[in-house]
């Protein structure tokens, strides 16, 4: 399977449940300001939104998934047998692990964009920080009973695409004292599965600009 990634975004959570599950996946980085490819391709063609995650398929038509939510629940659902990263679909557990999915998408990660591309007035800007330390303080609650991860004692794709949404030093958002999410972060941090997804994406990325030199 071929992962289309850029720097630091919610690719990386892609990457790491690709690294526990033990899959290899081909890395192609797509640089979001001259829009170039490292395989030197035109991600128009790959996905006409232009924005990743992309997880190409191993299918006869090369099938493409995008939705950083799509793309971690078919990976859990289709290699992770034991469901160890996410519960069985049609569970309770499955709902409540997709509920705090699309809250991750939507009140996170897609609240820092705006603010980490400068595209907002002085009130929205204090308006979608205020939003984001709402959202990680109500992550940083479901913490504080001690549970290393989110849902319990088992690291989950949800996990995983917190992680790396973890952009508040980027966009502003003060959320330094919230100590059960700092520790979170840190615990992840550690994940061997995480630590080779941060050193491939450095190496995807440094060929790609040492190719464009």
């Amino acid at each position: 399977m071929k992962l289309y990634i850029a720097e630091a975004t919610c690719s990386q959570a892609v990457q790491v449940i690709a690294n526990e599950l033990g899959l290899d996946l081909e890395l192609v980085h797509y640089n979001v300001y001259d829009k170039s490819l490292s395989n030197g391709g035109d991600f128009s063609h790959v996905n006409k939104q232009g924005y990743v995650p992309v997880l190409e398929l191993d299918t006869p038509d090369q099938d493409r998934l995008t939705e950083t939510v799509v793309i971690l629940s078919y990976l859990a659902d289709r290699f992770d047998k034991d469901a160890r990263l996410a519960p069985a679909r049609g569970t309770p557990e499955r709902w409540k692990l997709e509920q705090l999915l699309v809250f991750t998408a939507t009140e996170l990660a897609q609240k820092h964009i705006p603010l980490m591309r400068k595209l907002l007035t002085e009130e929205g800007t204090a308006f979608n920080r205020a939003k984001l330390v709402n959202g990680y303080t109500a992550l940083d609650t479901l913490l504080a009973d001690g549970r290393p991860y989110l849902t319990g004692d088992g690291f989950t794709i949800l996990d995983a695409y917190v992680w790396a949404t973890m952009w508040h030093k980027r966009s502003g958002a003060e959320i330094s004292h919230l100590k059960n999410l700092m520790a979170y972060q840190a615990r992840i941090d550690a994940r061997p599965s995480v630590q080779k997804a941060l050193r491939e994406e450095a190496e995807t990325v440094a060929a790609h600009v040492a190719r464009a030199a």
